[in-house]
């Protein structure tokens, strides 16, 4: 089964850049995309520089949703948005002021990944974080998912006015092109000794390896169930999850609420945005009623995706139905898009006059 490796290189153009993110580009283009992925064919997608996080998002979706082994190349810096204060991977356009909306959330990235089997996902990071998401770091990991295997490192802001070379991605693209590619933990000890034998500081970095959870993973089982079109089986063996996480834990515990979104994104996979649309509902409202602020990124996920899946219903009164519940929901979470009550709102009125 073919591979798929995504390659994203971002950094601000201009005073804000922390590293020269897209130089680890050329050398990457050297190597084969069957060792960038370590399957015998891939499909390699390369992002240099990019401007809207919106685009990023797409690609991942994709990447996210293709069958067989995914490889995450992450090369940039991390900031925190002002408002919520949760780490974002800086793009193209951001500065401090806007980094909320130019820039691309790191639970973004998460929450993409997260219906992925277990075992199937590498990502390979080499990030630079400012001053204040170097603090942030200090007291809280950097969360990618918990079926993901995590390599890397996150290095503290470079001296003022420097801008700071990815030495750690460098050393894994030149070990890759090689030709060979060593087991995930071995490329990134390798890419660590070689930063140290080229007298780069890596005291001070932050070091990831979280080599990824343990056989028999229910996410692996439903991923293959949904591969093979066995879309009620993928989504009753999430009910029993959701069922036994309820009862342990409580409804509005976030075991339960994260097998309530394993089965809305289910639907979605099955074709059915009535059905994905209500779900999302149903889980920013219970997120809310458990405390959660309107601001909370799960919150904002939650009520996104039920937009989107409401934009793809086609019968007017489910349409309807589920407009009204939608657009009282975004009353209350905005989210990170400009107008979108609005835009719920034009298109209510617009399904009024089809009667």
């Amino acid at each position: 089964m073919p591979g798929t490796v995504l390659l994203l290189a971002a950094a601000p153009v201009g005073r804000g850049c922390l590293v020269d993110a897209a130089s680890v580009l050329p050398v990457f283009a050297a190597v084969p995309p069957a060792v960038l992925s370590g399957a015998d064919t891939a499909n390699v997608v390369e992002l240099a520089d990019p401007l809207e996080p919106q685009a990023v998002l797409t690609r991942l979706r994709a990447a996210a949703a293709a069958p067989g082994p995914l490889t995450v190349y992450v090369t940039g810096q991390l900031q925190l948005d002002r408002r919520q204060r949760l780490p974002h991977l800086a793009l193209a356009r951001t500065t401090p002021s806007t980094v909320r909306y130019t820039a691309l959330p790191w639970h973004w990235i998460r929450e993409e990944l997260r219906l992925r089997p277990s075992g199937a996902t590498t990502l390979l990071l080499d990030l630079h974080a400012d001053h204040e998401a170097w603090q942030w770091l200090r007291e809280h990991p950097l969360d990618c998912g918990r079926n993901n295997a995590v390599y890397g490192r996150v290095a503290p802001p470079p001296a003022r006015r420097t801008v700071a070379v990815p030495s750690y991605m460098r050393g894994v693209a030149t070990i890759l092109r090689s030709g060979y590619r060593p087991p995930p933990h071995e490329l990134h000890q390798q890419a660590l000794a070689r930063m140290a034998a080229e007298g780069a500081a890596v005291d001070a970095d932050l070091v990831l390896t979280a080599p990824g959870p343990v056989a028999g993973d229910p996410h692996a089982v439903i991923a293959a169930a949904v591969r093979s079109g066995r879309h009620r089986d993928a989504d009753a063996l999430a009910a029993r999850h959701e069922r036994a996480a309820a009862q342990a834990h409580g409804p509005a515990s976030e075991d339960a609420l994260h097998w309530a979104e394993v089965r809305a994104d289910l639907s979605m996979f099955a074709g059915d945005p009535v059905r994905s649309c209500r779900a999302w509902l149903t889980v920013a409202e219970n997120r809310l009623r458990a405390g959660q602020p309107p601001q909370a990124p799960a919150v904002e996920a939650a009520v996104d995706r039920a937009h989107h899946q409401w934009g793809l219903i086609r019968d007017a009164g489910r349409a309807r139905e589920l407009g009204a519940a939608l657009a009282a929901l975004r009353g209350r979470v905005p989210g990170r898009r400009e107008g979108a009550l609005d835009h719920v709102q034009r298109e209510l009125s617009r399904l009024q006059t089809q009667g």
